[in-house]
């Protein structure tokens, strides 16, 4: 029986319950390190072509974020090169604030030319989600000031849901059932100002209602804050994303994004609707002010990706994924295909046999994830499976077809 003292220091979990993730969520992960499938050291030769340094095993990645395939880019690495050298240093370590690179401050200018937008760099996209969403809450991000409902969907990513706590300390926060426009409909009609917070295309493989979602804030000033990292560089002319490439931006709407998978480099950015967020956020959105920075090396492999960014290059990378994704689909149909993502979902029920099929993959050269409670919901755990672009089709078939006989003999 729990003492009165022991009952008075417990938090009232309103927004998370650490007890409860980690009682049924750890267990899955160590029944993936029990099958060899976690902390596996690695040789690279490609995407295509990683070695166990203990084993020898050789295996190519099915669950990488590198989507095009530029994280080993000659063009990327020499990009991350060229800036090292002429910075001379990795950094300055000091707060980008107050002092900035000349590089970096050219990273701003050509990430603005390229997305049409203020667009404002951060060292990861969780730094920036962390800065600039208690501020959303709070009311000073737009220009009425006043605080906002925070209605975060409930598959939106962990990178988001985690900073509800904070969010809470400044405005109600509420729970939205997946892509329920409705009940966010319901909440626009009760409180005069509320923002939705989600991902354009979901780490599971669906995508944002997006159409509906432009409705409700032309009607009810709804405002917009998507992590679009999924699909960054692999839809629209210039690679801005599902989101952008259906959307103008406005003071109303925030898109941030990972340059870490598709885009090939690391860090993240804010793609901003209102020319005063840029400074405003600098100086108050917390982690962007700090003294942690982007890494020269990370400068200069983004700005060479947006130099391949404006060349016919991109256009035939996201072609190729294209096809590889529409060859996966034909193979396994599912609700997300056809929806141009490249992130798909083996489903198999229970994390034990989620991971026996990663296990047996994994046997046969593939890397494929095994996701499970909390990732997914209990019973629906799976393998997830993300294609690329330098991938070979032929490479995509043979996947598949070992696939199907490994689940032909569950």
């Amino acid at each position: 029986m729990e003492t009165s003292s022991e009952q008075s220091v417990l938090g009232p979990r309103r927004y998370r319950n650490n007890e409860k993730l980690i009682a049924v969520g750890d267990r899955g992960w160590q029944r993936a390190k029990d099958n060899g499938l976690i902390d596996i050291k690695v040789d690279f030769e490609s995407n295509n072509r990683l070695v166990d340094t203990t084993s020898r095993h050789e295996f190519m990645l099915l669950c990488s974020c590198s989507y095009l395939g530029l994280n080993h880019h000659p063009k990327i690495l020499q990009g991350a090169i060229d800036a090292l050298q002429e910075a001379g240093t990795n950094s300055l370590a000091m707060s980008t604030l107050r002092i900035r690179l000349k590089l970096m401050a050219r990273l701003e200018e050509e990430l603005r030319e390229l997305y049409g937008c203020p667009t404002l760099p951060g060292v990861t996209c969780s730094a920036l989600t962390a800065g600039i969403l208690p501020l959303l809450a709070s009311g000073h991000v737009t220009e009425d000031g006043q605080p906002r409902v925070m209605v975060f969907d409930r598959y939106c990513h962990f990178s988001m849901a985690y900073i509800k706590p904070i969010c809470g300390d400044e405005s109600l926060v509420l729970t939205s059932p997946h892509n329920d426009l409705n009940y966010l409909e319901d909440v626009c009609k009760k409180y005069p100002r509320v923002a939705y917070v989600a991902d354009g295309a979901y780490s599971m493989g669906g995508l944002i209602a997006l159409e509906g979602l432009l409705q409700l804030q032309e009607r009810y000033g709804l405002f917009l804050y998507i992590d679009d990292s999924h699909s960054l560089a692999l839809t629209g002319e210039r690679g801005e994303g599902y989101v952008r490439s259906r959307m103008k931006m406005n003071p109303l709407t925030m898109v941030v994004a990972s340059l870490a998978k598709a885009f090939g480099s690391s860090g993240g950015i804010a793609m901003l609707g209102s020319e005063k967020s840029f400074d405003f956020l600098y100086r108050n959105a917390g982690p962007l002010a700090w003294s942690q920075n982007l890494q020269m090396p990370s400068v200069g492999a983004s700005l060479a990706s947006i130099a391949l960014h404006r060349t016919p290059e991109l256009r035939e990378l996201q072609g190729r994924l294209a096809r590889n994704i529409q060859l996966f689909d034909s193979r396994f149909p599912s609700p997300n295909a056809g929806n141009g993502m490249p992130i798909r979902l083996i489903q198999v029920g229970e994390e034990e046999r989620a991971i026996r099929l990663s296990s047996e993959l994994y046997q046969r050269g593939y890397y494929c994830s095994a996701v499970f409670f909390p990732v997914v919901a209990r019973g629906e755990a799976g393998v997830r499976v993300m294609m690329r672009a330098d991938m070979s089709e032929e490479q995509v078939r043979v996947f598949c077809d070992d696939v199907q006989d490994i689940l032909s003999r569950f």
